[in-house]
Formats: structure tokens, C-alpha cells, sequence
């Protein structure tokens, strides 16, 4: 659990707030509005379906690898330094993506910047949990996961208007340049350092098998039904099960499977977001092309209708947050899981004739069901840990999320490849695409009600009805 050492002042945690919470804004306004802007981006390079997946989940695949280690070295060396070094290759990864010549070099340079978003990731929740006592703590954390969702309402807006008017590059040029406020902010107001486990021994090799295990599952499950995949997964397999050896004879690893093993609120927590990320990741994804390919949509009219969902999320995310400080997190996580798989379901049964207004019902759907989940979880993440861990607890959510997001588009990707192959989608292949994107939703629905089950089985989050002022 987390201890009692004092915080910092009203002014300097709204500062602290204002300072994550614009990063928290940045990376998902990216992911969205790339999603809008991916049949321009296939167009220009000539790239498939399955490839145009990669150059999203190239920059997942990349954040994934690097976020436990970095949340772990954030402990050791300051989360400060490795945020502002994260905010830094981030803002210059965006620059290089607006330049780039091929659809292999944007897919490499997509990997930099998850690096970067690796940082970010990794120490952001952490900064902001080492600042807020437990009874402000639900409040601040909502107000964070209201800006991801923010990010993720002006995205498909944005970035279709963008794309449509001077081309998808200037969406990477706007990161750019809003990177480098972001550097401005915090190299003039971020003065504080947390390093909680100041002098502790950086678990290299427990870092390299932990990447090295989730790229080969990742990439491998991509690759299926190809058997290279199987191969792939089967490393996977056997590097996942050196790592556990490994981590259980060193003294300072770099995850601690205590925290799986003895804190049972951390453990379903982590399951649930994973799940939940599994479940609805790709939908963004899916729905893009659907809307795009199969309506005959433009980008701008894509991301009006995709608007809808990420609107809910950030009008819901500020009162979750605040009601998870009173209210047993569980059960309001555990509420939204359920509420999303009614509209994961819905979305299985899509057509060419599908109206738009139902399109809609069911974003908003998803919309409610993840504003209600993701506040309250992360709270119950967040307090079940102690100071020193809080940078290992933010990478281990943000990986969850991740991992999540990958599995998602992994399950997207091999889908439609089953019902439509390497080809490009045309007129012609609509109605397999179609039943490829009916059985993706299927499935991600029942992903949904598994994880109301991983919800519940958590139990009571201590700490939450501890409100102090600073």
C-alpha cells in the first residue's frame, strides 16, 4: 500500500496535473487521428490492410517492450528524467514520421516513437499518484483519463480534417510541435523529482527477456495462421517461462511477481485491463475502415461518426474518478466491462446497409462502458502498491494496456486475413470483409463478459476513503 509521506503543495500538484494530463492528451490524440488517416497513408505507399495494421501496432509493439523496464529505471533514477527523456525522442520521432519516404520507414520510425511513448507511459500515472494523497487521488487520476479521451475525441475530428485538407503528414508535424510545448512544460514548471528506490540494482537481463518474450507473442500472433507464427509464439512460450525463473532469484527485479502473487487487487486489476483493452482496442481500427471502405465516407465524416465514443469517455472519466474515492472501485469497473460487451455485440452485427445512427448508439455504448471502467480500475491499481513501486505499477498498467491494444488489433488483423487475405480492400471483397469484422466483434464481446468475471474477482481496494488536504 502506498505510504503516508506528505505531498507536495495545492499549487505545485496542479501543476504536476496540468503537466501529466498534457501528456496524457498527446499519445492517444496520435493513435486516433492516424486511424482516421490510414487508407491516405495506404494509398500513397501501397500497402495492404494487414501492413497499414503495422504501422499502428508497430508504435504498440515498441511501448510494450520498453515500459516495465523504464517504469523500473524511473524508480531508480527519477521519474522526471526519464519522463522529460521520453517527451523529448517522442516529439522527435513525430517530426521524422511527417518525412518519411516508404511505408517500411514510417512503420520503423512508428517503433521510436513508442519508445518515447514508453517513457511516457511508464512514469506519468506514477508522478501523478506519488502527488495526490489517497482521498484526491480518484479525482486526479479521472481528470488524466479524461485528456486520453479528450485526445481520443479530437482525434478522428481533427486528424480528418487534417488529412483531408493538407495531407496525413501534418498530423505528425502538429505532434511535433505539440511535443514541444510539452518539453517547454516541463523543463519550466516540472521541478520535483520521485526516486523512491534510489540505489537499487537495474535488472538488465530480466529487461531484455521480458521484451524479447513479448515481441516474439506479439509479432507471432501476427503472423498466424502462418507457421512461422506458431513458431514465433512457441519462443514466446518458452522465453515467458525463463523470465519467471529468472525474476524469482533476483533480488530487485525488474517486475516483481509479488505483486502478482501476494496483492490480489493488483493482479485482477492488471488482468481486467488487459482484457478490456483486448476487447475494445481495435474497434477505432475496424470501425475506420468500415466506415471509409464500406460507407464511402471521407476521412472528416469518419471521425465525426468516431467522435462519439471518445466524447462519452471524457465526460464520464472526471466522475468516475471522483466516485471510485467513495465508492468500492470494483464494482464501477466491473459495471462499465458489462456495458461494453452489450455494445461490442451490437457492433457484430454490421452490414452494408447498417445505419449510421446505430453505428453511433454503439460508440456511445463503448463509450460509457470504458469511462466507467477505466478511472476506478486505475485508482485500485494505483493505491494497492507501495511509494517505491508506483513507477513498476504504472508500467505494469500501461503495459496491460498495451499488450492489450496489440492482442486487439493481433485478433483484428488475423481475422480479416482469414476472410480476406493479403488484398487490398475493394467493392469487390466487401462482404468478406464484413464477415471478418462480424466475427472480430463476436469474439471481443465475449473477451468483455470474461473480464466482468476478472473484475469482480479482485476484492475490497483499501485506502479509498482516506481524503486529506494539501
Amino acid at each position: 500500500m502506498n505510504s503516508n509521506l506528505p505531498s507536495p503543495p495545492a499549487a505545485d500538484r496542479r501543476l504536476i496535473l496540468l503537466i501529466t494530463t498534457t501528456s496524457s492528451f498527446l499519445t492517444p490524440f496520435m493513435g486516433s487521428a492516424l486511424n482516421i488517416a490510414l487508407p491516405r497513408i495506404g494509398a500513397e505507399f501501397a500497402l495492404n490492410a494487414v501492413a497499414l495494421g503495422w504501422v499502428a501496432t508497430s508504435y504498440m509493439l515498441a511501448a510494450a517492450v520498453f515500459l516495465v523496464p523504464f517504469g523500473r529505471l524511473a524508480d531508480i533514477v527519477g521519474r522526471r528524467k526519464i519522463f522529460t527523456c521520453g517527451v523529448i525522442l517522442y516529439t522527435a520521432a513525430s517530426l521524422l514520421s511527417a518525412l518519411a519516404v516508404s511505408g517500411p520507414m514510417l512503420i520503423a520510425v512508428r517503433v521510436l516513437q513508442g519508445w518515447g511513448g514508453s517513457m511516457i507511459f511508464g512514469t506519468a500515472t506514477a508522478i501523478l499518484t506519488s502527488a495526490y494523497p489517497p482521498g484526491e487521488r480518484g479525482a486526479a487520476l479521472g481528470i488524466n483519463t479524461a485528456a486520453v479521451y479528450t485526445g481520443l475525441s479530437l482525434g478522428p475530428v481533427l486528424g480528418g480534417i487534417l488529412t483531408q485538407t493538407f495531407g496525413w503528414r501534418s498530423i505528425f508535424l502538429l505532434h511535433a510541435g505539440l511535443g514541444a510545448l510539452l518539453i517547454a512544460l516541463v523543463l519550466l514548471l516540472l521541478k520535483q523529482e520521485w526516486r523512491e528506490a534510489r540505489g537499487e540494482p537495474f535488472d538488465a537481463a530480466g529487461s531484455v527477456l521480458f521484451g524479447l518474450t513479448l515481441i516474439s507473442l506479439m509479432y507471432g500472433f501476427s503472423r498466424l495462421p502462418h507457421p512461422s507464427g506458431f513458431i514465433l509464439i512457441l519462443s514466446g512460450v518458452v522465453l515467458s517461462v525463463m523470465f519467471l525463473l529468472v525474476e524469482n532469484r533476483v533480488s530487485h527485479p525488474v517486475l516483481s511477481l509479488r505483486l502478482f502473487r501476494n496483492n490480489r487487487i493488483f493482479a485482477f486489476s492488471n488482468l481486467a485491463a488487459f482484457i478490456n483493452y483486448s476487447a475494445t482496442a481495435a474497434s477505432g481500427f475496424l470501425l475506420s475502415l468500415y466506415l471509409q471502405y464500406v460507407k464511402g465516407m471521407s476521412p472528416r465524416e469518419a471521425g465525426l461518426v468516431l467522435v462519439a465514443q471518445p466524447v462519452v469517455m471524457a465526460v464520464a472519466s472526471p466522475l468516475t474518478g471522483r466516485l471510485s474515492d467513495r465508492i468500492e472501485p470494483r464494482w464501477l469497473a466491473s459495471a462499465g466491462m458489462a456495458v461494453s460487451a452489450a455494445g461490442l455485440l451490437l457492433l457484430a452485427f454490421l452490414n452494408i446497409g447498417s445505419p449510421l445512427a446505430v453505428v453511433t448508439g454503439c460508440l456511445v455504448l463503448l463509450g460509457m462502458g470504458f469511462g466507467l471502467f477505466s478511472s476506478p480500475n486505475t485508482n485500485a491499481v494505483m493505491s494497492s502498491v507501495d511509494m517505491r513501486s508506483l513507477g513498476v505499477a504504472s508500467a505494469t498498467l500501461g503495459t496491460m494496456r498495451l499488450t492489450g491494444q496489440m492482442f486487439s488489433m493481433g485478433v483484428s488483423l488475423l481475422v480479416i486475413a482469414l476472410f480476406l487475405g493479403r488484398a487490398r480492400i475493394t467493392a469487390a471483397n466487401h462482404p468478406a470483409f464484413l464477415s471478418g469484422l462480424r466475427s472480430a466483434y463476436f469474439i471481443f464481446a465475449a473477451l468483455c463478459v470474461a473480464g466482468v468475471f476478472a473484475s469482480l474477482a479482485r476484492g475490497s481496494t483499501p485506502g479509498r476513503r482516506r481524503p486529506e488536504s494539501g
